[in-house]
């Protein structure tokens, strides 16, 4: 069939065969098939949907459009974990030298910050001299020396994605489960990987505002992973409040530090350890997802997980004792007393934006010195006079996001009960 005949036959609501996906997936690639052609077919994808082995055969032919990792047969498991991204998200810089430590291999690449969500690379980049930009033999000897890294993907891995995404982004068609389903697993499945899991989550400062998206969305990922023959699972997470304390750049690296340290948010410490359980038990390096839970939290304690994250910056070119400036604190006084009701987190995002610290293009130059620290979480009492946050950045930009900051965060008269943070898992 010709390109314009597949999108007519999508358009209609039918399924496309793998060698229908396979041809526009080719050709788009190679220059082929237009952008105006690809845009309608999204289009049609956006409205009517694909099935399972349309996502799958999606899946297939983005992840066989460039390079994938290789590793010797006798490697340790590979393995990775996936978040759909959320307000103060630093669990990946916690997680893959826990893992390390625990005689699994981490070759996790990640992205950048667009929009609220901040990207673990930026994050990254406030270690002065700390490389994101790894070739593919380089991530394969840090993974043999070290077990973890953490990149940005090379241009021959999954460059079908990389065309697709920017695509998706100016004709509003983002929004599509099949197609966040086919750009999230051929990207992790060309990093070779033998487990996945998959941190799905939902609220005001998430991608999937509503519980029932990111439930149809983590079913979606699932399956596609089980159908490529990897361990995989998801967990739900709540996102209506930020994850640790910490939003920013150069703040959220040092509150990972902490949390390595064993001095971390109890939120973050916990939603790491749990991820990090599924994929010791996904590994068959611990029976239960208790004693997998025991064996990260000891990683914690006898300082191992500090120094694999350690080894991870010095391996590529990053340097920890290194000055990581944070601009000036002024504070956000709370204007009432009472019970913290509820946060917009995505205004959080946003405020960090304004700052300079996040970028609204992909060609911003950030600040990464600026930030945010919450003091309060949902169900917190607070009084007058308060502080119910720490900003990181100079005197009048300070006073210019103080009230955009009191509106995000509700107080209310009545007691709230706070937000459990995992809602729900999912491996089928």
């Amino acid at each position: 069939m010709t390109p314009l005949e597949i999108i007519a036959k999508k358009r209609d609501g039918l399924a496309l065969s793998s060698n229908e996906i396979a041809h526009v997936i080719d050709g788009y690639v190679r220059g082929d098939i237009p952008d105006f052609q690809m845009s309608a077919l999204t289009m049609a994808i956006f409205i009517k949907g694909m099935d399972d082995l349309e996502t799958a055969s999606l899946t297939r032919e983005m992840l066989h459009s460039g390079t994938t990792l290789q590793w010797p047969k006798d490697s340790p498991p590979q393995v990775d974990k996936h978040s759909t991204g959320g307000i103060g998200d630093k669990v990946s810089l916690i997680l893959a030298p826990l893992l390390a430590c625990c005689d699994l291999q981490v070759p996790m690449i990640s992205g950048r910050g667009l929009g609220p969500t901040g990207g673990t690379l930026d994050k990254l980049e406030s270690i002065p001299g700390f490389r994101t930009d790894l070739s593919v033999p380089e991530i394969q000897k840090i993974i043999a020396d070290v077990g973890c890294v953490i990149t940005g993907a090379t241009n021959d891995i999954v460059p079908a994605d990389r065309k697709l995404y920017t695509l998706r982004d100016i004709t509003a068609t983002v929004a599509s489960i099949p197609l966040i389903t086919a750009s999230i697993m051929s990207k992790k499945l060309a990093e070779g990987l033998n487990a996945l899991v998959l941190d799905v989550k939902y609220g005001s400062g998430a991608f999937m505002k509503s519980l029932d998206d990111a439930h149809v969305l983590a079913q979606s990922l699932v399956r596609v992973g089980r159908e490529f023959g990897i361990a995989i699972s998801a967990l739900l997470t709540d996102m209506n409040q930020p994850l640790g304390k910490m939003v920013g750049n150069v703040v959220e690296v040092n509150e990972s530090i902490a949390t390595l340290q064993g001095d971390g948010p109890s939120d973050l410490t916990d939603l790491t350890l749990a991820l990090g359980a599924e994929l010791l038990v996904h590994s068959k390096r611990a029976n239960s997802l208790q004693e997998a839970t025991e064996q990260l939290r000891q990683r914690i304690a006898d300082g191992s997980g500090l120094e694999k994250f350690q080894q991870m910056v010095v391996a590529q070119g990053g340097d920890l004792d290194a000055v990581r400036p944070v601009t000036l604190t002024s504070d956000v006084i709370s204007q009432e007393s009472g019970y913290v009701r509820s946060m917009d987190a995505e205004q959080f995002g946003r405020v960090v934006i304004q700052m300079g610290g996040g970028r609204q293009t992909i060609t911003d130059k950030l600040d990464l010195s600026v930030g945010l620290e919450l003091l309060v979480r949902i169900g917190d009492p607070v009084i007058v006079g308060q502080p119910l946050a720490h900003i990181f950045s100079n005197q009048e930009v300070a006073e210019n996001i103080t009230p955009r900051l009191l509106s995000a965060i509700q107080i209310g008269q009545d007691p709230v009960t706070p937000p459990k943070l995992i809602v729900e898992r999912i491996d089928q």
